[in-house]
C-alpha cells in the first residue's frame, strides 16, 4: 500500500504544475486548485461560458461537460428558470442586510424535502455549512472530538482536513489512530473499526458520514455500513452529521442518506440547491438548531442566506420537484456500461463506481470497495491520456484518477449517445 500512496502523492502534487501561466496577478490562474487542467499544445483551458450540458472554451470549442461546477448543478449548466430568479434578485438589490423574505421562502422548498431536519441556516458553502454543523454538535454534547472518514471531504477548513484522500494519513498505515486537534478518523466501511474508534475515545461529539466517498473515487457504502456507525455514535451518546453537499439531491429529492437508512441528527447540504450559484446549509433537529436561535452557537457571514442565493435555491426547487431522478440514473447506466464495453472491445479492463449521476472510472477488471483498494487500483497516466483523448474529442473530464463524472438532467439520451460513441473512439486510439 504504502508504494500505491506514493503514487497518488505525486499525482496531487503533479496537478500543482497544471497553472495558467499566462495570468500575471491571479496565483496559479485559478483561486481553487482543484481547477487545474493540464496544457493542451502548450494552451491552458479557460472557459468562456456554460450552458445545459456544455461548457465552451476562450477559442469557443464546445465540449461535453462531466465536471458540472463539480457536482455543483444538476439541472444542467445556467437553467434558464434560475438564471431569471438570480436577475431579477440582483435588480432588486443583492445585499440588504437585513432580513427578507426571500431567506423564509427558500428554507421552507429546502426542509420539505429534508424530513425530519426541519430547521435550516444558510451559509456560502459547504465547508463553511459543516464548520457549522460541528459547532452545534460540540454545543450540544459539550464533547471536543467529531470523527470522520478517512479519505473523506468534508471541507477545506482547518478542523476537517484531516485524512483528505492522497493523503498519507487517509491511509491509516500505522496502529496509531490519525488525530489533528479535534479531530480523528474512521475507516469507511470498516464495521469493526467503528467500534474500536470508540473504544478509543469517550470524547467524540458526532461523527460525519458521506453516502459516498466521493472524493476518494465515489467509493459506495457497504450494505448496512452507514446504519452501523449510526446506531453505534448513538449508543456513545455521539450525534451524526450526513455530509451531502455533493450527494444530496443528486439521486433523489431529498437526502441519498435518508435511502440508505440513516436519519442524522444535523445535514450539511449545497452544491445541487443553488445549481452553480454559491449557497449552502445546515438543515437540522428543531432542538440542536435552536441552540443557534437563542445564540449558544455563533451563526454569522455577511452573505450567508443573500437574496441572490436563495432565489437560486428557491428556483432550482421548482425543477428539481418534476425532476425524473429515474430516467436521470438510468441514462448514467447506460453510459458507464458504454464505457466499460467500448474498452472491453479493445480488450482493456475498465470499471466503475457509484451511481449513474456522478462515478468513477477505473482501469481495473472491478472497483474498490474500499480506500485501500481505491489505491492499489488508481492508474494516473492512464486517466491522464484518457482525458486528453476524449478532450480532443470535445468531452471534458476530470485527469485525475478520483476524479468523477457527474451527468445532469441536461445529459439527454442524445447527449449520452454521443458520450458513448467518443468513448468509443478514445478506447479504439488508446488501444493503438
Amino acid at each position: 500500500m504504502a508504494s500505491a500512496l506514493l503514487r497518488v502523492l505525486a499525482t496531487v502534487r503533479g496537478r500543482n504544475e497544471w497553472t495558467n501561466t499566462m495570468t500575471t496577478h491571479l496565483v496559479g490562474g485559478i483561486s481553487s486548485a482543484g481547477r487545474a487542467l493540464p496544457p493542451m499544445d502548450g494552451k491552458p483551458f479557460v472557459a468562456r461560458r456554460s450552458q445545459g450540458a456544455y461548457i465552451w472554451d476562450d477559442r469557443q470549442r464546445q465540449y461535453i461537460d462531466t465536471a458540472l461546477g463539480f457536482g455543483a448543478t444538476v439541472i444542467g449548466h445556467a437553467n434558464p428558470l434560475v438564471v431569471k430568479a438570480v436577475t431579477a434578485a440582483l435588480r432588486n438589490g443583492p445585499m440588504p442586510a437585513f432580513a427578507h423574505d426571500g431567506e423564509e421562502e427558500a428554507a421552507s422548498v429546502l426542509t420539505a424535502a429534508t424530513q425530519h431536519l426541519s430547521r435550516a441556516i444558510f451559509t456560502n458553502t459547504g465547508s463553511e455549512a459543516v464548520h457549522l454543523a460541528c459547532r452545534l454538535a460540540r454545543a450540544a454534547t459539550g464533547r471536543s472530538y467529531i470523527a470522520k472518514m478517512a479519505a473523506g471531504y468534508d471541507g477545506w477548513y482547518d478542523d476537517v482536513t484531516l485524512g483528505q484522500a492522497g493523503s498519507a494519513d487517509a491511509a491509516m498505515l500505522t496502529n496509531a489512530r490519525p488525530v489533528h486537534e479535534r479531530t480523528t478518523l474512521l475507516r469507511f466501511n470498516d464495521f469493526d473499526d467503528v467500534d474500536q474508534l470508540f473504544a478509543e475515545n469517550s470524547g467524540i461529539a458526532a461523527v460525519i458520514l458521506e453516502p459516498m466517498l466521493a472524493n476518494a473515487g465515489c467509493i459506495p457504502a457497504a450494505p448496512g455500513y452507514l446504519a452501523h456507525v449510526e446506531a453505534t455514535a448513538r449508543r456513545h451518546g455521539a450525534l451524526v452529521i450526513l455530509d451531502e453537499v455533493l450527494m444530496g439531491f443528486r439521486t433523489r429529492f431529498g437526502l441519498t442518506g435518508h435511502s440508505m437508512e440513516v436519519e442524522a441528527d444535523l445535514a450539511t447540504v449545497g452544491k445541487a440547491i443553488g445549481s452553480g450559484v454559491a449557497v449552502a446549509a445546515v438543515v437540522g433537529r428543531p432542538d440542536l438548531m435552536a441552540l443557534a436561535e437563542e445564540g449558544t452557537v455563533n451563526r454569522a457571514g455577511t452573505y450567508s442566506g443573500n437574496p441572490v442565493a436563495t432565489a437560486a435555491v428557491t428556483a432550482t426547487f421548482q425543477v428539481l420537484r418534476d425532476l425524473d431522478y429515474a430516467a436521470l440514473l438510468a441514462r448514467g447506466e447506460r453510459l458507464r456500461h458504454g464505457i466499460n464495453s467500448a474498452f472491453a472491445s479493445y480488450g482493456r479492463a475498465v470499471s466503475t463506481s457509484g451511481e449513474g449521476s456522478v462515478f468513477t472510472i477505473w482501469f481495473a477488471d472491478s472497483p474498490p470497495s474500499n480506500y485501500a483498494e481505491t489505491l492499489d487500483r488508481a492508474n494516473a497516466v492512464m486517466t491522464l491520456k484518457l482525458h486528453e483523448a476524449l478532450r480532443r474529442r470535445g468531452l471534458l473530464i476530470m485527469p485525475f484518477a478520483f476524479g468523477r463524472l457527474y451527468l445532469s438532467n441536461a445529459h439527454t439520451d442524445d447527449v449520452i449517445d454521443e458520450m458513448i460513441g467518443i468513448f468509443e473512439d478514445a478506447a479504439r486510439d488508446m488501444a493503438a
